[in-house]
């Protein structure tokens, strides 16, 4: 087998688990699902799933990679002249223009899986914990600031804060059963409040210079 026919194999693999575990947490709640049910639904032994996804919520979480790195993401894609908060704002409000996973749109059922579910609660505020920690190390190495450095933390706080808030204010919105396209109505004037309360701390902060 090829390298490229064994890392098609191994995706192939990925996502039979995936989905298989999917299915089972909307079914029972992801609390009552057993690692051996997922392998025994995805027709792989229990190891395989460990071996994929060492930790049972990242079976339901399974964009933890992209989610810590997306605030870094965002701040290195912004333009000329363009503060953090500001590129922070334009790409959030694209991720809500495409109903992005990484700001809350999941559904309802899934919504209502992931905030009945205490374990997926503490997993999502650890992933908050090391978004905002990229987002400090990125902000640091864009600023030359010293990555302990107050100002710098409470940049970066404020603005991971306020991706925290929207995250939560979408899962609510799907919970309570809206659509899509009502929850990206709501959040796309809720994102201007809410980032605008950050504009007069941050409008010029860590504006990105002409190469």
């Amino acid at each position: 087998m090829t390298a490229g026919l064994r890392e098609l194999k191994r995706q192939q693999t990925r996502q039979a688990i995936s989905d298989a575990a999917t299915q089972l947490f909307l079914e029972h709640g992801f609390e009552a699902v057993t690692i051996a049910q997922i392998a025994t639904a995805a027709q792989v032994a229990k190891m395989t799933v460990t071996n994929y996804f060492p930790r049972k919520e990242d079976l339901a979480l399974d964009f933890h990679e992209t989610f810590r790195d997306s605030l870094a993401a965002a701040l290195a894609s912004r333009r000329e002249g363009e503060s953090a908060l500001a590129g922070l704002h334009r790409e959030y409000l694209a991720a809500v223009a495409r109903h992005d996973a990484l700001a809350g749109f999941c559904g309802s059922d899934f919504a209502r899986m992931i905030t009945s579910s205490p374990t997926l609660g503490a997993r999502l505020r650890e992933l908050h914990e090391q978004r905002e920690d990229a987002l400090t190390a990125a902000l640091a190495a864009e600023t030359a600031a010293p990555a302990g450095a107050l100002a710098l933390r409470a940049a970066a706080a404020l603005l991971a804060t306020a991706h925290r808030t929207l995250f939560h204010h979408a899962l609510d919105l799907a919970t309570a059963g809206r659509t899509n396209r009502q929850i990206a109505a709501t959040l796309s004037t809720a994102t201007d409040e809410v980032f605008g309360l950050l504009a007069p701390s941050l409008a010029d902060y860590a504006v990105r210079t002409a190469a």
